[in-house]
C-alpha cells in the first residue's frame, strides 16, 4: 500500500469543501428555522474517539450543532470498530432504528465510517440491506471528509470510499472538538505492521505512519496553553513510532519531550507492544513525576507456542523481563494487559501456562476476551478452534484469579492519601465523584463538605488529595482532603 501525505493542495480542496458546506447548512438551518444538528456515535478504542472529535470538530466548522435532545440529528455518523463481533452486531442494530427517521426528513445523511468499513463483507451489507445510508468511507480517508460529504449532498446517490492508500495528515488540519476536559487525545502515528494473526488492524488502519516529531510537538504545546492537565499519546503501536521518519525520533522521545511540556499534570500512552518497548520509556516513567506510572502491556497468551501461532514476536519470559524491570524500576506503578481465550489450537496446558503468566506478573487490572473469529484474519481459518463450551469454562477461570489480583491491588491502595485527577460526577451516584491516581487506579470519592455550586460544576479536570478508605473489586473509594491546582 501506498504511503501519502496529505499535499497543501489537498487541503486547500478540503477547507473549499468545508466552505462550501457551511453555505449550504447555514441555508438549510434558515430555511428550518433552527439550527442544523449533527451526531457522531463512536465505537471501539481511544483512536476512534479521536477520529470522531476531528470529525465533529468538521461539523462544526460547517455550522452544525451537536444534538442535545432526544430528536434525530440532521447528520448522523456512526464511527465503527472492527475488532469485535459485538461492534458489528451493535452498528446494524442501530442502523435499522434510523430507517423510518430518514424517510421523515430527505434532508438527512447518515455516514459509516471506521474500521469496520475496510472488511468487504459489511460494506456489501450495507449496500444490499441499507440503501439509506449516504456516505460509507475508511479511517485513512478521514480527512477527505468534507468533500465526500460535498459530493454526496450534490449526487444524492450512495457513496463508497474505500480506497488502498495509506493517508498521513498533521491534526493542524482541521478543528478537533475535543470531547474531554481533563484529557486531550493526541495520535502520534497510525495503522500497525504487526499483522497478529486474530486482528484486522491492520487490515482496517493500514501500515504503519509516523507523525513529524515537530508537528506533534507543536500540538502539545497548544494543548498545555489551553489548560489541558492530561495528554494521551495514542497510537495502534506507539513503540514502533519514527520507523521510516528521516530524522531518527523515537517514542521516547516524544515522551520524554511531552513530560517536559510545562501545565501537563499527565502524560500518557496506548497501546504497547512487548517486542517494541525498550527500558528508556520504562526509565523515564520512573524520572518524570508527571509520566503516569501505568504501563499496559498485552501479553495475549501466556504459551509460547500460541504466542508463534499468534504471530506474537516474543516469548512469555521476554514478557516477564518487562514486568520485572518495570516493577523494580516503576515504584507503585500499576501493570495491566489484554488476555486471549480460547484462540484456535489452544489446549489446557496452554491455557495453565497464561494462569501462570498472570499470577506471575499479578496485574493490577486486564481486559480479557473470549476469542471471536474476525473475517479476513488467518486464524478466521484455522481448523482446530475451540469448543465455545470449554472457552466459556476456562474464561471463568482466568476471571476468578484475575479479578482476586485486581481487589488486591486496590487493597493496597486503603489508608493512602493520593492526588487524582477528577473526570467528573458519576452519573450513577449522585455526590460520588470519580477519578483516577497516577497509577491509573479508578477512585470514587466524596467531598468533604457541600461546596458551592459553581466548584462542583468545575470540578472535571482538578487535580486534588484523596484519602482512600475502601477497596472494591474494580475501583476505591475515598474522600477528597484538599485541591493541589490552587
Amino acid at each position: 500500500m501506498a504511503i501519502i501525505r496529505l499535499t497543501e493542495d489537498d487541503k486547500k480542496i478540503e477547507k473549499e469543501a468545508l466552505s462550501e458546506l457551511s453555505e449550504y447548512y447555514g441555508a438549510m438551518s434558515a430555511r428550518l428555522g433552527r439550527h442544523v444538528t449533527y451526531e457522531v456515535l463512536t465505537y471501539g478504542c481511544q483512536l476512534n474517539e479521536s477520529d470522531s472529535e476531528k470529525l465533529s470538530g468538521m461539523l462544526e466548522e460547517m455550522g452544525l450543532s451537536p444534538k442535545t435532545d432526544d430528536s434525530t440529528p440532521d447528520v448522523l455518523i456512526l464511527n465503527t470498530c472492527a475488532v469485535r463481533e459485538n461492534a458489528e452486531d451493535r452498528l446494524f442494530g442501530n442502523l435499522g432504528v434510523y430507517k423510518s427517521d430518514k424517510k421523515q426528513n430527505r434532508d438527512m445523511t447518515i455516514a459509516v465510517c471506521g474500521c469496520m468499513m475496510k472488511v468487504p463483507e459489511n460494506v456489501d451489507r450495507i449496500k444490499r440491506s441499507y440503501p439509506y445510508v449516504d456516505l460509507v468511507f475508511d479511517p485513512q480517508h478521514l480527512y477527505h471528509f468534507p468533500s465526500l460529504l460535498r459530493d454526496t449532498i450534490r449526487s444524492k446517490k450512495q457513496l463508497i470510499n474505500i480506497g488502498s492508500a495509506d493517508y498521513i495528515a498533521e491534526d493542524d488540519f482541521c478543528s478537533i472538538d475535543r470531547k474531554r476536559k481533563f484529557r486531550a487525545l493526541v495520535p502520534i502515528m497510525y495503522g500497525c505492521n504487526n499483522f497478529c494473526t486474530y486482528c484486522i488492524v491492520p487490515y482496517a488502519r493500514g501500515r504503519e505512519r509516523s507523525r513529524s516529531f515537530d508537528s506533534i510537538v507543536e500540538e502539545l504545546n497548544i494543548i498545555a496553553d489551553q489548560g489541558f492537565k492530561e495528554v494521551m499519546l495514542l497510537g495502534q503501536n506507539v513503540n514502533s513510532y519514527g520507523k521510516g521518519n528521516e530524522d531518527g525520533k523515537t517514542f521516547a522521545d516524544i515522551f520524554e519531550a511531552a513530560c517536559n511540556i510545562k501545565g501537563f499534570s499527565r502524560v500518557r500512552f496506548m497501546s504497547s507492544h512487548p517486542k517494541d518497548l525498550n527500558n528508556r520509556v520504562i526509565d523515564i516513567m520512573r524520572d518524570y513525576p508527571n509520566a503516569e506510572k501505568h504501563l499496559h502491556l498485552a501479553l495475549q497468551s501466556g504459551s509460547d507456542r500460541l504466542l508463534k501461532s499468534m504471530n506474537r514476536p516474543y516469548t512469555s519470559r521476554q514478557f516477564f523481563d518487562i514486568a520485572d524491570y518495570f516493577r523494580k524500576e516503576v515504584k507503585g506503578g500499576s501493570l495491566t494487559t489484554d488476555i486471549i481465550v480460547g484462540f484456535p489450537g489452544e489446549t489446557e496446558e496452554d491455557f495453565v501456562k497464561t494462569l501462570e503468566a498472570v499470577e506471575y506478573c499479578k496485574f493490577d487490572s486486564a481486559f480479557t476476551f473470549q476469542y471471536s473469529k474476525r473475517p479476513g484474519t488467518p486464524a478466521a481459518s484455522y481448523k482446530d478452534q475451540v469448543p465455545s463450551d470449554v472457552v466459556s469454562e476456562r474464561f471463568s477461570r482466568l476471571l476468578e484469579l484475575q479479578n482476586d489480583l485486581a481487589y488486591k491491588s486496590n487493597q493496597a491502595k486503603v489508608g493512602l492519601t493520593e492526588e487524582i485527577l477528577i473526570e467528573g460526577q458519576s452519573k450513577q451516584q449522585p455526590g460520588i465523584y470519580t477519578g483516577r491516581t497516577l497509577s491509573n487506579h479508578l477512585v470514587n470519592f466524596t467531598l468533604p463538605a457541600e461546596p458551592a455550586q459553581d466548584v462542583k460544576d468545575d470540578l472535571e479536570g482538578r487535580l486534588g488529595m484523596v484519602r482512600i478508605d475502601y477497596a472494591r473489586p474494580y475501583s476505591v473509594d475515598g474522600e477528597l482532603v484538599r485541591f493541589t491546582d490552587g
